[in-house]
């Protein structure tokens, strides 16, 4: 896995964070939404994450007048057979790339999101099952709103990570410059697809402990119940906390993470690195915050301030179980 990354940093400058997170996220099985100005190497890193982990790879440029057979495919009618052959859409690929996902109307959105929840589509009372693993990077512009279809909260909730790409520092993007005027580089394949399926499956026995999950969770109830963890001030902030979702997948993510960092255990470092990337699409902002332009990563920060991590002595393992292997 070490050198897939490396792989990727030879076309990729200044998005470690980024890179780490979609690893995490590919390996944890679940899907992306990147959100960041035009420019930021989206359509790049994704491209190039398929070539150097050996999977097919496609990319929908959603707009208003797309339609769901444009996504998940179609029958049709061959004259010269007499017969309707199906044609399956683009979201039958390992690494599918949805930019600007907030273009498309609802209902275009709904087919997307439901291939991502049952890995499977139906054309004509036909099952087909989408390529495993199956990943999608939707992306979104946080400066344009005009012609937008604004995700619906239970869907974004879909989205095990919302990752914020931001500019590269000055000296990253000298370094971006300075590789535009060369050819640029080609990548390697470094992992196969079936070397994928046994990171994840050596992930599933990291060891997490309890109290490791109980700060998982105290997190995300002090999304929901500010006022039991002392954060009174911002209540007003909120108007819905994070789902149930939000601390399985801030589990199953540091466990991922934990893996890549050489550790057979998560520690509490890990949930709380994760805590915002897993977290902050799962909190609906009050009109009191964002009159007051404060955002969810702000609230955050504020959370992660108050929710005590598990003290060390209270990770040492006992004679009795206090081990989870799983959720």
């Amino acid at each position: 896995m070490g050198e897939a990354l490396h792989e990727l940093k030879r076309v990729i400058v200044g998005q470690d964070a980024m890179l780490e997170r979609l690893l995490v996220s590919l390996l944890a099985g679940g899907h992306v939404l990147l959100e960041g100005v035009p420019g930021l190497a989206k359509t790049l890193t994704v491209k190039t994450l398929a070539a150097v982990l050996g999977g097919s790879y496609s990319r929908i440029q959603f707009t208003p007048d797309l339609v769901p057979a444009d996504l998940v495919g179609t029958r049709v009618y061959r004259p010269d057979t007499g017969t309707f052959q199906t044609e399956l859409g683009p979201v039958f690929c390992n690494f599918l790339l949805a930019d600007e996902i907030n273009r498309a109307p609802a209902k275009v959105q709904s087919a997307l999101l439901e291939v991502m929840q049952e890995q499977q589509v139906t054309i004509g009372g036909a099952t087909y099952e989408v390529p495993a693993p199956f990943i999608v990077m939707a992306t979104q512009n946080p400066i344009e709103s005009e012609g937008t279809y604004p995700l619906p909260e239970a869907q974004v909730d879909r989205f095990l990570m919302k990752i914020l790409v931001d500019y590269p520092d000055v000296g990253e993007e000298a370094a971006v410059v300075g590789r535009s005027l060369r050819e640029p580089a080609v990548v390697q394949e470094r992992l196969a697809l079936h070397d994928l399926s046994r990171y994840s499956k050596a992930a599933a026995t990291v060891l997490v402990d309890r109290e490791t999950i109980g700060y998982a969770v105290a997190l995300a109830d002090a999304t929901r119940h500010p006022a039991k963890h002392n954060l009174n001030d911002i209540a007003p902030m909120i108007e819905f906390g994070a789902s149930p979702r939000g601390p399985i997948g801030l589990v199953q993510s540091a466990r991922v993470l934990a893996l890549l960092r050489g550790r057979g255990h998560v520690a509490p470092e890990d949930v709380r690195d994760l805590a915002q990337d897993v977290l902050r699409h799962r909190i609906v902002l009050s009109y009191d915050a964002l009159s007051d332009g404060v955002s969810a990563d702000q609230l955050l920060e504020r959370v992660l301030a108050a929710v005590p991590e598990p003290r060390g002595e209270e990770l040492i393992h006992s004679g009795t179980p206090r081990i989870a292997r799983a959720l």
